[in-house]
């Protein structure tokens, strides 16, 4: 790491979390319902605010909202950034290549298929987000592993991203014949479920979510050199003696945990995943992992928490989270496009 790269860096780092900080107090300080500072502050320093309906506000909606959006923001980007780096593809992300929506055909089987209900987001028993959770999974492992296969056989990274196209109009078509036989009450849960939002993870619920999300986190992070190696090429990656088929095996295992889950708990949430990397690497002019990972951590929670800042203080009702995303996703998208050339994202 040079001398400017780590200046760079750590300028970067400091400025993300300041604004993760501001965000956080802003979540805490701005909803439906207005609170005094000094009151939100006594209850998160365990005191009595003498109002039960206050004191389950901020312990129980907003403390739990601001603690999802910081991990599914994370969990989102640096899994588009794990598979921008394994299909050496800067267009590739959960939503994109179709993970989110074979995580959401999990989710639908469980709650359309089999009358179950979220209950909020993922089951009001352990035994029915567990269900969720390793419906999406699963939903989210079929895509990949579709999408491994079809890359070994194509090269094309445009073909690539057609056909991650067609699964998520696949796995769409057979989302629509459930909503046709569904329950009326598991269409509205899942319907609910599919505008996307930070709020329906309850503290019983947060142990699990975070838990997972944490350690499929740390296991990207030990997965910084042969990603690293990855960029140079395939071929440069094995005579540096990366076994290049159990890495990308582990990436994508990775990546399905970590979109399973976020899209189980919050819904599908679009563009984070695609747009949160190139953020921080145009933040950072690099795409040396070391670096590259914890900020597009850092950028996603950031991002996510801004979302949800949005989302909150409408005084029109909540605002679903993928009403926003593409709002911000879009502009960056085009610019990526357009500059394509011009920008060397894996060097």
């Amino acid at each position: 790491m040079t001398n400017k790269g780590s200046h760079r860096f750590s300028v970067v780092t400091i400025v993300l979390v300041a604004l993760l900080l501001i965000l956080m107090v802003a979540c805490l300080l701005f909803g439906s319902v207005d609170i005094d500072a000094d009151v939100i502050f006594s209850i998160l320093m365990g005191k009595d605010s003498g109002n039960e309906a206050l004191n389950t506000i901020v312990l129980e909606s907003r403390v739990p909202m601001i603690l999802t959006a910081i991990l599914a923001g994370a969990a989102l980007s640096v899994s588009g950034l794990l598979l921008q780096t394994t299909f050496n593809n800067p267009l590739a992300g959960p939503s994109i290549l179709g993970v989110s929506t074979g995580a959401g055909l999990g989710v639908a089987i469980v709650m359309l298929a089999m009358g179950g209900t979220i209950g909020g987001v993922a089951g009001d028993s352990i035994g029915g987000y567990m269900a969720t959770l390793l419906a999406a999974i699963l939903g989210a492992a079929v895509v990949l592993v579709i999408l491994m296969v079809f890359a070994s056989i194509v090269k094309s990274s445009t073909m690539l991203l057609i056909m991650g196209i067609l699964v998520s109009y696949l796995a769409s078509s057979v989302i629509s014949l459930l909503n046709s036989v569904a329950t009326e009450q598991g269409l509205q849960s899942y319907v609910y479920w599919g505008f996307g939002n930070f709020t329906g993870v309850s503290l019983d619920q947060m142990p699990i979510f975070a838990i997972v999300i944490v350690l499929s986190l740390v296991a990207a992070m030990l997965m910084i050199k042969p990603l690293n190696a990855l960029l140079l090429g395939t071929r440069y990656a094995q005579n540096l003696g990366v076994n290049t088929h159990r890495t990308r095996n582990l990436l994508l295992l990775i990546t399905g945990v970590l979109t399973a889950v976020v899209t189980a708990f919050c819904g599908p949430i679009g563009f984070l995943g695609l747009v949160v990397p190139h953020i921080a690497r145009l933040a950072l002019n690099t795409s040396d992992h070391s670096r590259l990972m914890p900020v597009t951590m850092l950028t996603g929670a950031v991002t996510a928490l801004l979302c949800t800042l949005i989302s909150v203080s409408s005084p029109h009702g909540i605002i679903p989270i993928n009403a926003i995303t593409p709002i911000i996703g879009v502009p960056i998208i085009i610019y990526i496009i357009i500059n394509r050339r011009k920008i060397n994202y894996f060097n």
